[in-house]
């Protein structure tokens, strides 16, 4: 089944949410602060953990070898340690098995400094070093106790994190501080454009900013609104003079078939054609009075009345049908009135039956009133996914066009007619053929 194409009024592109400059530059801030304090702290630990480590490796083994040269010089007697937090042990040859038995896990290690870490039997966590020395005749023991230690480096990984979580602190201050230095300049730059855009004539901004980056980007506003500025003039100029120029011969033209068919001796073959130029004329006005309405962006006022202007588009239809066997006919309420000049309903209005017109080769063309709508129904050959697609797009013409004439621009007129004056136009197939096509006026309408 055929999709209906819908052309609302204001269209947004999809947006992905970016955050603002300023935040991007206190966030920046604040990420180096914290992965450069995070960083030197750990390298501060590991550097200190290195250190004390090696520390009391080499006080272990010179202790560990001091004790074993006392015991060997005098064996009989249990000599002191050196070192506060120290305990030694030494036990002869006929003590090994005793020491497998109470001590199996010092048993098994050789020679070197070991970290041993554990619970005792009261629950209580301990941690120490234990060098070991042992030859054939005796084993040597030295503990190390680490309880202090680990407390001292508890706390100073705690002293650590505190660091880490004040430098991140003034690192997001010395960020909301950077960021409102850079982004003053450039938030004044966009508060003058703001003031300057309101104003017919654009005040310069790079006068009031220093030759730096936002300097540079005023300078270069300051050119692109002059250039706009004289693009909007000319513009303005080419507006008038069309509506000056293309409104008097037409005028003209006008004055010169009303004299026409004031005469009583035209005949009817004449007077048709009068009439047809006349209508003609008509169409002409309207559409340079709707196309000037788009180029400036100015919604007229005005009241009017739907249903005169659909008869008497159908009225212009039906003396052009010729020998084509169509029907075109009005139905519905006759008292729908539309805020906007007429000339801009009759384009809008105009576009969508002549299209029914011109693809309808037989049956009917009804043009129905709803009370803040207008319908346009044919029995045409319908409309085909490609053509529901690109139906409003600029230049384009329907797959029944053929050898028709028309630029393909009918339509896409419709469409911006509609995002001027808040309209929606939608186009779908008909229930068993055709097309329904909806002009909606939506509050405009009364």
């Amino acid at each position: 089944m055929t999709q209906p194409f819908l052309a609302a009024p204001a269209r947004r592109k999809p947006t992905r949410y970016r955050r603002r400059l300023r935040s991007r530059i206190v966030l920046s801030f604040l990420l180096l602060g914290f992965g450069l304090t995070l960083l030197l702290a750990f390298a501060t630990n590991w550097a200190r953990g290195r250190v004390e480590n090696q520390l009391v490796e080499d006080v272990m083994n010179r202790n560990i070898d001091e004790y074993a040269r006392r015991y060997y010089a005098d064996p009989s007697r249990n000599p002191p340690v050196p070192v506060e937090q120290i305990r030694a042990f030494a036990f002869s040859a006929d003590k090994f098995t005793r020491v497998r038995r109470e001590r199996p896990e010092w048993a098994e290690l050789p020679d070197g400094i070991y970290g041993l870490n554990g619970v005792d039997e009261a629950g209580t966590p301990f941690s120490y070093k234990l060098a070991v020395r042992k030859t054939p005749d005796a084993w040597f023991f030295l503990a190390y106790d680490m309880t202090q230690s680990l407390r001292g480096e508890k706390q100073f990984n705690n002293a650590l994190t505190g660091v880490v979580i004040v430098f991140t602190a003034l690192s997001l201050l010395v960020g909301w501080w950077a960021a409102s230095r850079v982004m003053s300049p450039v938030s004044e730059l966009a508060a003058r454009l703001r003031v300057s855009g309101r104003s017919a004539q654009p005040e310069a901004l790079a006068s009031h900013f220093a030759d730096d980056e936002v300097g540079q980007l005023a300078s270069a506003l300051d050119d692109y609104a002059a250039r706009l500025t004289e693009v909007v003039q000319r513009d303005r100029e080419f507006n008038a003079d069309v509506s000056h120029e293309l409104r008097t011969p037409l005028a003209v033209i006008k004055g010169a078939i009303e004299l026409l068919l004031s005469r009583p001796d035209v005949d009817d073959k004449t007077r048709n054609r009068l009439l047809r130029i006349r209508r003609a004329e008509q169409q002409c006005t309207d559409l340079i009075s709707a196309l000037l309405l788009l180029s400036r962006n100015e919604r007229g006022h005005g009241a009017a009345d739907v249903a005169r202007i659909a008869e008497q588009l159908l009225d212009a239809h039906r003396a052009q049908l010729g020998g084509k066997p169509l029907q075109l006919r009005l139905e519905g309420e006759h008292r729908l009135v539309v805020d906007a000049p007429e000339a801009a309903v009759a384009v809008a209005l105009g576009n969508l039956v002549g299209n029914a017109v011109k693809y309808t080769t037989e049956g009917e063309v009804v043009v129905r009133l709803l009370s803040d709508a207008v319908q346009v129904i044919d029995t045409g050959p319908g409309l085909s996914a490609e053509d529901a697609a690109r139906l409003f797009e600029r230049g384009y013409r329907g797959t029944h066009a053929e050898h028709s004439q028309g630029g393909g621009i009918g339509l896409s007129i419709v469409r911006r007619l509609c995002g001027l004056y808040g309209w929606t136009v939608r186009v779908v197939p008909g229930a068993e053929r055709g097309v329904v096509a909806t002009l909606a006026f939506g509050a405009s309408g009364t």
